[in-house]
């Protein structure tokens, strides 16, 4: 009794801890999910903030607007295609490496243009803006030949694959015309070889079968409603007898 209770006690300690780990692990989700939504809204307001600034402040800060947003679309779209083709394409592991650590100059480089935009003295910030003008320009053309690169690699391979698939279809076409390619007479003569074969095999009952089929065409799916069968008399003959039934009387003849 006391082991029975034990093994119980355990199945309800291992579902309370499988419902534990459950729960934590639904909670974790939904924090991640709520994560991401709130960095992408977060993101979202950020780049329509800096599209405005770029047309309604000129100057140094409309021109520091314009770095940023240029930076994080391009990085955004590296980034989207890079992780979009890894899905499919394990080769693009180093390429994602690769904009890790692209990613981390590319962040420092946003931090950086960030800080400018609170700077009051935009007398410094327009002597800078050149070596900033510089780097985004090596960033983002780092970034783009990761994206293009990607891009292209995925479109070759479509490629490949719909011209090995148009191969197989004309393959399989060729295949299925093949009929088509042996001559009629051919098919004639091989069709009336074979029937002469049959007829002569088995030409003792040519007639029989052919008045079998020919009733086999007339053979009808069943009596219609209105239709009564014939009644027809028995053949004494071929009438069963039974062991209970008196043998027929013979007629004696003189």
């Amino acid at each position: 009794m006391e082991a029975v209770a034990a093994i119980f006690g355990l199945l309800f300690l291992l579902f309370v801890a499988a419902g534990v780990f459950v729960t934590v692990k639904a909670v974790k989700a939904a924090k991640r999910g709520v994560d991401r939504g709130v960095a992408q809204a977060r993101r979202t307001v950020e780049d329509t903030t800096l599209r405005a600034r770029q047309f309604t402040q000129p100057g140094v800060a409309g021109e520091l607007a314009q770095l940023r947003l240029s930076l994080r679309t391009s990085m955004r779209a590296t980034q989207d295609a890079l992780h979009t083709g890894a899905e499919q394409d394990t080769s693009l592991t180093e390429a994602l490496g690769l904009f890790e650590r692209l990613s981390a100059h590319g962040h420092e480089l946003d931090d950086e243009l960030k800080r400018l935009e609170r700077e009051p003295a935009k007398a410094g910030i327009a002597a800078r803006l050149p070596e900033l003008r510089e780097r985004l320009e090596r960033i983002t053309h780092s970034a783009e030949s990761l994206r293009w690169a990607a891009r292209d690699r995925a479109r070759q391979f479509a490629d490949d694959d719909l011209a090995a698939l148009g191969e197989q279809i004309d393959m399989e076409a060729g295949a299925l015309r093949h009929w088509s390619k042996e001559p009629l007479e051919d098919r004639i003569e091989a069709s009336g070889g074979a029937s002469a074969a049959a007829g002569a095999g088995a030409s003792g009952g040519a007639s029989g079968a052919s008045s079998e089929g020919a009733a086999a065409g007339r053979k009808s799916w069943g009596a219609a409603e209105d239709e009564t069968p014939a009644i027809t008399a028995r053949d004494p003959r071929t009438q069963p007898t039974y062991a209970w039934q008196k043998a027929p009387r013979t007629e004696r003849t003189t």
